[in-house]
């Protein structure tokens, strides 16, 4: 432990859930560090059911898993569990009879909240994710994004130490995403709650997220930092001013192999190929205006590993 906490946010060892014949996760071994994590994989990953397992809802077919150090299989944790974190499910999870401050309050309340406590902070939270007068209409009468506020501010309300969120920007038009996006982003780095982010949108989990972690059949595929994984390809990412066509001579002159993207050369080879390049370039009128090392994003590194018709 560090600074008096588990080494790891969330572990699990050898994990299995079994459905009859159907194995939906399979020997998952897993250490999450603290922080804002992306969870990654096709349709039918294991994805659902990892974080059910997690939130103490499902029971492993073997294996165990701890949350915050505390194990979820065991009931004298459960409800501790439950009070240090906050789930934000895919599905329609609102009581359509309630307003949004009754919904977020009883919420509140079943986190082990006071009543007048769960009522301050259902306001506070409902502040917050930009929920206004509207708070004392029925649920039932929002919109998808008004919804996808609510339960985000359900699921913060008793102030967790983390909290699960399964497709925040799910139906949501562009302007509600980004705002989605930004709350997470706050919640994440600004109040230090840490964020498991689950979702079919890679640029929205590469804003987000400092750590990914990839599924498919219920098995881990890889995990690791943005950083690491998205470290050095071995390619140059150029984008000059002048003729193509000589350019293109200069490299093959030199046996570079290369693709283009867009305005973009990504050329095989170190930093020093710069220095050559700029060299061969001299008089021919062509400039390098970007030259710098290519890096991959976080679709290259899921293709990589699921295949470019793998769904998350």
């Amino acid at each position: 432990m560090a600074d008096g906490r588990p080494e790891y946010l969330i572990e699990t060892t050898s994990m299995v859930k079994s459905y009859g014949n159907l194995q939906a996760l399979d020997s998952m071994d897993l250490r999450v560090p603290y922080g804002a994590i992306g969870l990654l994989g096709p349709n039918g990953a294991g994805k659902s059911t990892l974080i059910k397992c997690l939130l103490g809802l499902v029971t492993p077919t073997k294996g165990k898993a701890t949350v915050l150090g505390l194990d979820t299989s065991q009931v004298n944790t459960a409800i501790e569990i439950r009070q240090r974190i906050g789930y934000m499910p895919e599905n329609d999870c609102l009581i359509p009879s309630l307003d949004a401050v009754e919904h977020v309050k009883y919420m509140a309340e079943l986190s082990g909240l006071l009543p007048m406590d769960a009522i301050q902070r259902a306001h506070e939270v409902l502040d917050y994710v930009g929920i206004m007068e509207e708070r004392y209409r029925k649920v039932k009468t929002y919109s998808t994004g008004m919804k996808q506020k609510v339960k985000l501010a359900q699921s913060v309300v008793h102030d967790p130490e983390l909290i699960f969120l399964d497709e925040p920007t799910n139906g949501m038009d562009p302007q509600g995403r980004d705002e989605m996006l930004e709350l997470v982003k706050d919640i994440s780095t600004n109040h230090g709650i840490n964020v498991i982010f689950s979702s079919h949108l890679l640029p929205d989990v590469e804003y987000i997220c400092k750590y990914v972690v990839i599924m498919q059949g219920g098995r881990l595929v890889i995990q690791g930092s943005m950083d690491e994984l998205t470290g050095s390809t071995g390619r140059i990412e150029i984008k000059i001013k002048g003729d193509r066509k000589i350019f293109e001579k200069v490299l093959k002159k030199l046996k570079l192999k290369y693709e283009m993207s867009g305005v973009y050369y990504y050329v095989q080879g170190g930093d020093d190929l710069i220095f050559t390049l700029y060299k061969e370039l001299d008089g021919t009128g062509i400039q390098l205006r970007h030259a710098t090392g290519a890096k991959r994003t976080l679709e290259d590194i899921f293709v990589s590993n699921i295949g470019a018709g793998g769904k998350t």
